[in-house]
């Protein structure tokens, strides 16, 4: 969208600019009338006599107030897209998209690093021919910041190889797993938001991904199958058992059954979908966690060599943090986590 904004600026300036231009010519001008509809007015109020003329008066103040009206509401209007204009530049594209910021209680605000610290430490701690399987919305990152190869970036023309992808992160961990390995993959990253309420996380995105991978692979991936009865996009206790097993949904929520972000909610609540999730005791066989950022929005996780596929995954998470605030069997401090 802002591509298209970038696209359609002149244009629209252009338009706009004549637009105004033309109402702007029509309501202050001031003109006197024409030769003919001055004769054509005058026999006019002789035959209907002074009333008809008191009328035209009337007539002629009422256009006076109109016009003075218009143009008065139009430069308003002008003055308030101006400000807002100004508002928009300097809050929403004026700071780089991969550092986001919330606000606490008391009107402080904090910087969240997450994503360049995630690709800090996929740079620091991978090989230079490490393939990390991601959405494709952050492969330019990934490949930028990080300098790994991702599978898909913002650039793949190639639908079926995006449709792979989506069938991986919707499919059970066995079949992702098979999936993975066919790619070559040795590391999975995610955008996982539910800590501190970030809504353009993978969870929000999983739909658009189980539709590109049923249009490719429609007898493995139905869409049907990942809604509630009611037809509704759920996590929680409602969510579909192929969404409660589907390999995205593990790596989002696992170890978050633990986590309690408050004292007014209960352990395991999502707090960018506003609700308990459903399956609160994840557990990974073919991953294994490597690494979570300070606020868990990207966690990442490595695929297992397939004679370590059926261990349980009980190493110690060194590379992992607790979120914010969070102390073993206690609550998480929520002036420090507010939505950002």
């Amino acid at each position: 969208m802002v591509r298209l904004m970038l696209t359609l600026t002149p244009v629209v300036c252009v338009l706009s600019a004549v637009a105004f231009s033309s109402v702007f010519e029509r309501y202050l001008s001031d003109d006197p009338p024409a030769e003919d509809d001055r004769k054509n007015s005058g026999s006019v109020y002789e035959k209907a006599g002074k009333v008809r003329k008191h009328v035209g008066v009337c007539e002629e103040g009422l256009g006076s107030n109109i016009k003075s009206l218009v143009s008065v509401l139009l430069l308003l209007l002008l003055l308030m897209f101006t400000v807002h204009c100004t508002w928009v530049t300097s809050n929403a594209y004026s700071s780089p998209s991969v550092v986001l910021a919330s606000y606490n209680h008391d009107g402080s605000r904090n910087i969240l690093d997450d994503f360049r610290e995630a690709y800090s430490w996929l740079r620091l701690n991978t090989g230079p021919h490490t393939r990390i399987m991601s959405w494709w919305d952050y492969g330019y990152q990934i490949a930028g910041m990080a300098n790994r190869t991702t599978l898909v970036d913002n650039n793949t023309w190639n639908n079926s190889h995006i449709a792979l992808v989506g069938k991986a992160m919707a499919s059970n961990e066995s079949a992702a797993y098979d999936i993975m390995r066919l790619l070559g993959v040795d590391y999975v990253l995610i955008v996982f938001g539910g800590v501190i309420g970030y809504a353009g996380d993978d969870i929000n995105k999983f739909l658009w991904m189980v539709r590109i991978a049923e249009g490719e692979h429609p007898g493995d991936v139905r869409e049907r199958d990942f809604l509630s009865p009611q037809g509704e996009f759920r996590v929680d206790r409602s969510a579909s058992p192929a969404l409660l097993h589907s390999l995205l949904y593990k790596m989002s929520y696992y170890r978050f059954g633990e986590v309690q972000l408050d004292f007014r909610t209960p352990p395991g609540f999502d707090r960018t979908r506003n609700a308990e999730i459903g399956n609160k005791d994840v557990r990974l066989e073919q991953l294994e966690e490597a690494f979570s950022s300070e606020h868990w929005l990207v966690r990442i996780y490595r695929v297992k060599d397939p004679q370590n596929r059926l261990e349980r995954n009980t190493h110690t998470h060194t590379n992992t943090r607790h979120p914010p605030g969070r102390r073993p069997g206690g609550n998480v401090d929520s002036s420090r986590t507010s939505s950002s």
